[in-house]
């Protein structure tokens, strides 16, 4: 009997590590069919799991209903999983290198338990070559088994996108790979378990990895694209959303808007390849350069405030400015590699006074990472707002708002452009 029939018959468990916002939703949608084994590191995250709470506010209490899931901060609890999927964050440190401590801490914990037979499968995103070049010795070491011989390995990119209801885990196609036909067999008709929308079988695992890092990447290099056109309209006084919108008309034309480009994929996964590509002595040109317009776009938005403030008559030093929006996207509470935090240590800069709020992010989380006090009560005295993220409930204000909140003659910057020809009386700038 293969791994697949055994899941199905509750005669072999799957584990899932990391339960952020990428692996605690493929765990609850696993639990509903086959025994789930929820590992993550954090006691403080499984004890609110085991509450029916998500962590990440991504997942209503509902999700948890029906689930046939343990919840663990165990290592030793992993030994009764056969089929482990390991989903953890990959972030880049301070130079913008891959840092792949937490992936390679979490093979080890698999690696001890690791028994013949077994599966590990990674969802965490890498550059190609990571999972046979990296991971597999350490599973070897640990384990004292050799990978095809005695254990499989497969690698499943993760396509969740924080905060869409709408492509979920069930409805977004899955890439996955293998080191052998009857790996790959085996490891696609487990997540077709739960992805409805099906799965594709990559010819290797070296092509899955790439298959993900080009998607994140494609995406940035396009939104560079369009930072740096709405950086020469400015110049041209054109507005850029109205040419987008013109430009929009042609069947063809693909539909980027210029924006903050932070998170952790976006703004993290081309490093990766950037990284891998000078391994093999290529220093890339277009996607190093995407990187670096993107990478600037906070800077840019504050020095053009700054600009605004002083052509207004204010005084720079002595300027309040409320800053709307501090997580890194729209309507989710994750704060990782927010760009706004860019834009509020380049105002500071120049001496002006800000203050930051937002309806989803946690307080406490945004101090202890970035040392920045989020505000819950408005004041009336703002000479000047920037709307830095688009949350749904600012899409319902309107100009009279904003003016109730500020002094005369200020200035409104909306980063992403959603009050685009509605406002007429205030001092108004978009990307």
């Amino acid at each position: 009997m293969n791994i697949y029939q055994k899941l199905l018959n509750k005669e072999a468990k799957l584990s899932l590590i990391g339960l952020g916002y990428v692996g605690l939703p493929i765990a609850l949608e696993f639990a509903k069919h086959i025994s789930v084994i929820g590992f993550d590191i954090s006691e403080e995250r499984i004890k609110m799991m085991k509450s029916g709470y998500d962590p990440s506010n991504e997942l209503p209490s509902s999700s948890f209903d029906n689930c046939d899931i343990h919840f663990t901060s165990r290592p030793d609890d992993l030994e009764d999983a056969d089929f482990h999927i390991i989903a953890v964050p990959t972030p880049i440190d301070d130079n913008h290198m891959p840092d792949l401590r937490i992936l390679l801490s979490a093979t080890k914990t698999v690696g001890k338990v690791l028994k013949k037979g077994d599966y590990v499968v990674y969802e965490s995103t890498v550059y190609p070559g990571a999972t046979e070049e990296d991971c597999i010795p350490i599973l070897e070491e640990m384990s004292g088994l050799k990978c095809n011989d005695d254990f499989k390995i497969g690698f499943s990119p993760e396509r969740i996108n924080p905060g869409d209801k709408v492509h979920t885990i069930s409805t977004i196609k899955k890439i996955v790979s293998a080191c052998d036909e009857v790996s790959l067999e085996n490891i696609a008709k487990v997540y077709e378990i739960v992805v409805k929308a099906g799965v594709y079988k990559a010819s290797s695992i070296k092509v899955a990895e790439a298959a993900k890092i080009i998607e994140n990447t494609q995406r940035d290099v396009n939104i560079g694209l369009m930072n740096e056109l709405s950086m020469i309209f400015d110049r041209m006084g054109i507005n850029t959303y109205e040419v987008l919108e013109a430009a929009g008309t042609k069947w063809n034309f693909l539909k980027f808007y210029p924006g903050l480009v932070g998170g952790h994929c976006i703004g993290v996964d081309p490093y990766y390849l950037t990284y891998k590509a000078k391994k093999f002595r290529y220093d890339p040109q277009i996607i190093n350069s995407g990187r670096f317009v993107n990478d600037s776009m906070g800077f840019y938005v504050a020095r053009q405030l700054v600009k605004k403030i002083i052509t207004a008559g204010k005084s720079v030093s002595h300027s309040k400015v409320l800053i709307m929006g501090a997580t890194f996207k729209e309507d989710v509470s994750d704060i990782r590699n927010s760009k706004v935090v860019d834009i509020i240590s380049e105002l500071k800069s120049y001496g002006v006074y800000v203050e930051i709020t937002d309806p989803f992010a946690s307080k406490e989380e945004f101090f202890d990472e970035y040392d920045v006090k989020l505000i819950d009560d408005i004041s009336d005295d703002y000479d000047a707002v920037i709307v830095a993220v688009n949350h749904k409930p600012y899409l319902e204000l309107d100009e009279d708002y904003y003016m109730s909140i500020t002094t005369p003659d200020a200035i409104l910057v909306d980063v992403k452009g959603i009050y685009n020809k509605k406002i007429m009386k205030m001092v108004y700038w978009s990307l």
